[in-house]
């Protein structure tokens, strides 16, 4: 079973690690990066850490994963290349603007927070 998953990943934490971790428990782990500009477009600031150093930091935890940056101008090309069987949203996440669940073409679920309290980005 193929599982995506999307996200920025800046600073990677434990909540992140959970996240990931329950994703590839479900199957096959697809993981797309969120672009510098493209998280600034979305989110109104520029990560603290760079594209490269957020991709790195994911493959040092979960080595066997497909990780690579997302695309700049179509937030769908992901899920068209791979095909998930199930696309895994964080507790709080959103989709990108101008995506709809009716847009991806299949399942979609979130993961629950792990100490949300503790391990939430914005809070770090």
């Amino acid at each position: 079973m193929k599982i995506l998953v999307f996200g920025t990943f800046d600073n990677l934490h434990l909540g992140h690690v959970y996240f990931l971790s329950e994703a590839g428990k479900r199957g096959e782990l697809f993981v797309r990066v969120g672009l510098d500009d493209t998280v600034e477009k979305i989110k109104g600031k520029q990560p603290r850490q760079s594209q490269d150093e957020r991709i790195k930091a994911i493959r040092e935890e979960f080595p066997e994963a497909d990780i690579r940056l997302g695309y700049r101008d179509d937030y769908l090309k992901p899920i068209k290349d791979i095909k998930p069987d199930l696309i895994l949203l964080g507790y709080d996440q959103k989709l990108p603007p101008g995506v709809s669940e009716d847009d991806l073409g299949c399942p979609i679920e979130r993961i629950e927070a792990h100490k949300p309290e503790e391990f939430k980005s914005s809070l770090l």
